[in-house]
């Protein structure tokens, strides 16, 4: 799934994120499939974009993670990336 082609350079649509979510990550998760999600054209994300595309298919189950490949982040959403598994992973606890 490439992130740009429905969020485009800056992502910040929480409603684009939870496309992505619904339309992508969870149907392919639920059929335990690994997942792509490349950022290549992406420069910025909000925290909320990330947490509205991922924190919920890492709460749902923590295993998920481990089939969600992030391609191409740059140095900016790496870190968002980062702070926003974390944050659902310590949810756990």
């Amino acid at each position: 799934m490439k992130v740009f082609e429905l969020a485009g350079s800056f992502a910040g649509d929480k409603d684009a994120a939870a496309s992505i979510r619904d339309e992508y990550l969870r149907p392919a998760l639920s059929k335990g499939e690994t997942v792509a999600l490349d950022f290549t054209g992406v420069d910025l994300a909000t925290q909320s974009f990330i947490h509205a595309m991922i924190a919920g298919v890492i709460r749902d189950d923590a295993s998920n993670l481990d089939r969600i490949d992030f391609k191409n982040c740059n140095e900016s959403v790496r870190s968002l990336v980062e702070i926003v598994v974390e944050y659902a992973q310590d949810e756990f606890e």
